[in-house]
This record gives C-alpha cells, sequence and structure tokens, in this order.
C-alpha cells in the first residue's frame, strides 16, 4: 500500500511539473512577443486641403415683451417670428436651412423704491413677461445675402448676428488631407528606417487629429453683397503611424 501511494505521489509531481513548465512556456512566449511588439517607433504626418466657403450663416433674434398674458405673447410673437421666416423661404431658402436656436419665456420685474440699502425692502414685482427665439439661416446662394438681411429686420426681427461664412460638408476636404497626411508619415517611416538601418514592420496603430476650417465673420457694415467675397479656408489633418521595427 506505501508503495502505491508512493507512486501515486510521483505520478502527481511530474503532473504538476510540467503544469507548471507550460506556465513558465506561455509567459516567456508572451513575454517575447510582447518585447517584439515593443520595438516600435512613431511618425507623424500632416495634410492640408482648401475648400471656399459654400453657406452664408447669420441669426435673426425675435422679441416680444408685455403684460402677464404669456398666451397672447407667445402668440404675437410666432406671428412675427413667423413672417420673418416666410420671408426668408420667399428668397429661395429651404426649410432644412432654417433652424430654431432658443426659445425663451422670462418675467420682466419692477423693483421698488427702497430709500436706505439696510432697510427691508420689498421684493420686486412681477410686471409682464418677454418672449424670445433666436433663428439660425443658411444662405446657400450668396447673391442673395444683402436682400435677406436687410429684409428680416423689416419684416420684425429685433436683431441679427453676425454673417459667416462656412463649408457646409468638409468630409471631402477631410479624405483628401488625410490621405496627404498618411503619404507623408509613410515617407518619413521609410526614410527614418532606411537611416536608422533597420526594416519597416507591419502598422501597428493609426490616430488622426483635425483642425477643421473657422468660419469667416463678417460685421454689420459688411454684410452688403458687393462687400463680401468668403475667399478660401483650409482644414489640416495629423496622423501618426506606429511601426514595428523588423
Amino acid at each position: 500500500m506505501n508503495e502505491r501511494i508512493k507512486n501515486y505521489t510521483g505520478v502527481s509531481l511530474i503532473i504538476l511539473l510540467l503544469v507548471a513548465s507550460y506556465g513558465i512556456f506561455q509567459y516567456v512566449a508572451s513575454y517575447s512577443n510582447s518585447v517584439v511588439i515593443s520595438r516600435s517607433f512613431m511618425v507623424s504626418g500632416n495634410g492640408k486641403a482648401m475648400g471656399i466657403p459654400d453657406v452664408a450663416q447669420f441669426s435673426f433674434g425675435v422679441i416680444t415683451e408685455g403684460g402677464k398674458d404669456i398666451g397672447s405673447l407667445q402668440a404675437e410673437n410666432s406671428k412675427k417670428g413667423n413672417a420673418v421666416i416666410g420671408f426668408v423661404k420667399s428668397k429661395g431658402v429651404e426649410s432644412k436651412d432654417i433652424q430654431t436656436q432658443s426659445y425663451n419665456i422670462e418675467p420682466r420685474y419692477q423693483n421698488a423704491y427702497c430709500p436706505r440699502i439696510s432697510e427691508n425692502c420689498p421684493t420686486p414685482e412681477i410686471i409682464g413677461y418677454a418672449v424670445s427665439q433666436t433663428v439660425s439661416v443658411k444662405i446657400r446662394d450668396f447673391s442673395k445675402i444683402g436682400d435677406i438681411l436687410s429684409g428680416v429686420v423689416e419684416k420684425g426681427a429685433n436683431s441679427v448676428s453676425q454673417l459667416s461664412f462656412k463649408i457646409d460638408d468638409p468630409a471631402s476636404l477631410q479624405n483628401e488631407a488625410r490621405e496627404k497626411a498618411i503619404v507623408k508619415a509613410k515617407e518619413d517611416a521609410l526614410a527614418t528606417a532606411k537611416a536608422g538601418k533597420f526594416r519597416l514592420g507591419r502598422l501597428i496603430s493609426i490616430s488622426q487629429g483635425n483642425s477643421f476650417p473657422q468660419p469667416l465673420y463678417y460685421s454689420a457694415a459688411e454684410k452688403s453683397a458687393a462687400a463680401i467675397e468668403p475667399g478660401s479656408q483650409e482644414l489640416n489633418v495629423t496622423v501618426a503611424l506606429t511601426y514595428e521595427i523588423q
């Protein structure tokens, strides 16, 4: 019986040794792979693409002040806003290019006379409300900019923002700039490998950073169609490529 127990014990020890050896082998293999992957380097490239703005954008505000009848103030404000929006549409601007940015109802207060700050002054009284809405408009036909900007004020808009020009959909420019950036990064990688006397391995990772073109703004004094030239805008894309070293 003792001899059988010894045999079982020996077999168990052999199995444990095999399992431990396999674990060590897996660890060494994993470590070796990580060491290979860690032998890497990163290069970056920048690509630029130029585009001409195809959208002029501005916003207008309609404010209606009155008493405490909020319903009538809302109706009046909607009437004014719809009149302005109707005029904008009559100039060929599509519904998709007209968007409400904000709609607010705020109380208007009347402060009671308080001769001394130290005295208990009455609470300000609400004497009415103000209803306001702000609408954003995109103009794609630049020849109509002047008429639209002057017309929205005539139709009841209380305020008009600065006019800005931008590229409505910069995706194609982004793709062009990205391709240029990747080409430059690859050229840099090949040059680095040649200078370092090593072979370029597989591409491990790629990351990208974008710099979108900033809108061009024009002040109220420059909002006549004759004075406006949208110019061109530049989009930048930077890519970082990480390669294995072989």
